[in-house]
């Protein structure tokens, strides 16, 4: 019986250990936040353990949980809303049901879920949409791409950037009554990144005759050739996403093998020939002062030959590596990034860059922001600073779009 209280009080520890993150001093809701973390991070220890002893895998453990929220397509009495498919990719469109004498503008949304994880089906996302439909009487676009690691990159590129092309052409356009010159692509987090490498492409592509007004990036993940910028190493246990976590889904972006999840761990996966990147992701140069502190920039080890995936260095899968010449043809850009985020230094070093070749950019940041806001915005686990960031978005949809 003492052995077994010894370890059962061991595993209590180690436990509570795993999943306890000191709070900042200016979080909102101090007590509700802790709770959202601490079942994030149990979810996740739950997920490592049955990994472990062989169960399932980590991802299918927190897929099967994603998918108990997702929601059906319900029509309201302001909006109709439907599950189809464009050019057999799953979209859940959104339409105002009032009556408009113009063209209505257009969002695409492209979720997040570190592009292992989520849907348009999600309730936090469904929310969303169809509350940008509603407050600006607009036509949504909600898309789900295939998601890793069933599929790795480029798949998830490619399936975003076939419906932004298929709801680009004049007869879809015409058929849901959107004004060409007013669309927007907007996504968060892992959905950021997807939704900036696409935007990029189309800007940049001759033959995609109209082009995007603007692109709405939240707390966006836009690099993964560098994992030790200076907001990783203050959240490297943050709340929500710890950079141990992150490591292990974006590897699983690129690949199914361990062994580049451990050598992103230490920061040294990049081969040789790399080099010339790392200028577009300096945080010495990129970062304003204030991130910056007193964190000492080094740069990651380039190994020889390194990890042989191409991807690493394609700007479809980091579009902070895009060259500035690319860069110089986007669109008015919004970027909202929040404090306590381990990811968000990559939207502060594209902000810069942007601005840096004449981009519009409009940057909102928030002090007490977390990664994943977004995610709770219903009752009971809705936070303030979501709905405090869903507002931000739509009004400056609302003024821009």
């Amino acid at each position: 019986m003492g052995f077994r209280a010894l370890c059962l009080g061991m595993f209590c520890v180690l436990f509570v250990s795993h999943i306890y993150t000191p709070m900042p001093d200016n979080i909102e809701e101090r007590w509700k936040v802790m709770a959202l973390d601490a079942m994030a991070k149990t979810c996740t220890f739950v997920a490592i353990c049955f990994e472990n002893i062989g169960i399932m895998r980590y991802e299918e453990f927190i897929s099967m949980l994603f998918r108990l929220d997702y929601t059906q397509p319900l029509s309201d009495e302001y909006i109709t809303v439907t599950d189809t498919a464009f050019v057999d990719i799953p979209v859940r469109l959104y339409l105002p049901k009032r009556k408009s004498e113009t063209l209505r503008r257009a969002v695409i949304y492209i979720h997040g879920g570190a592009f292992c994880f989520g849907s348009y089906k999600q309730t936090a996302s469904d929310l969303l949409n169809r509350w940008t439909a509603n407050r600006l009487d607009a036509v949504v676009v909600g898309v789900d791409y295939r998601l890793a690691p069933q599929y790795h990159f480029p798949a998830q590129f490619e399936d975003v950037l076939a419906v932004v092309k298929f709801f680009l052409q004049d007869k879809i356009l015409k058929k849901f009554g959107v004004d060409p010159t007013r669309i927007c692509i907007a996504g968060d987090s892992s959905g950021g990144a997807l939704a900036a490498a696409v935007t990029q492409q189309v800007q940049n592509d001759p033959e995609i005759k109209h082009k995007i007004k603007m692109q709405a990036l939240l707390y966006p993940a836009l690099q993964a050739i560098d994992s030790y910028l200076p907001s990783h190493r203050e959240n490297q246990h943050g709340i929500i996403l710890t950079r141990d976590t992150a490591i292990k889904l974006v590897s699983l972006y690129f690949t199914k093998d361990e062994a580049l999840t451990q050598a992103m761990r230490r920061n040294q996966f990049m081969p040789l020939e790399s080099k010339h990147l790392f200028k577009f992701v300096n945080w010495s140069t990129l970062l304003p002062e204030k991130y910056r502190k007193d964190h000492v920039y080094t740069e990651p080890v380039l190994v020889s030959p390194g990890y042989s995936l191409p991807a690493l260095m394609d700007s479809r899968a980091s579009p902070l590596l895009a060259s500035d010449s690319q860069l110089r043809s986007l669109p008015l850009t919004y970027v909202l990034t929040c404090q306590h985020d381990l990811i968000r230094d990559d939207g502060l070093m594209y902000v810069s860059r942007l601005r840096n070749v004449g981009v519009q950019v409009a940057h909102d940041h928030i002090e007490d922001g977390i990664h994943a806001a977004l995610s709770f915005m219903a009752s009971p686990l809705y936070l303030h600073v979501g709905l405090r960031i869903r507002d931000m978005y739509i009004s400056f949809l609302g003024r821009n779009l």
